[in-house]
């Protein structure tokens, strides 16, 4: 698996604030590139996947770590 170059700490902010952070992210950076966004928000566990799906990106995976829901996107154009 591929680290992360970028963590976005979404923490403490509520749907759709996480997308949107990682939506208005992910064009700034190179492709391929993979981002961690850090959300405790329970519905960024569906909304983050499924803005994935949307918008052509990969959704890596979920962890669970010390400091909460992690959500690695790779931008894939």
């Amino acid at each position: 698996m591929t680290a992360p170059a970028e963590i976005l700490d979404c923490r403490g902010q509520r749907c759709p604030l996480p997308v949107i952070a990682v939506a208005r992210r992910l064009p700034e950076l190179p492709v391929g590139t993979v981002v961690r966004v850090l959300a405790d928000d329970p519905a960024a566990a569906v909304d983050i996947p499924a803005w994935c799906r949307m918008r052509g990106h990969e959704f890596l995976t979920t962890i669970t770590g010390p400091d909460g829901p992690a959500y690695d996107v790779r931008r894939l154009h």
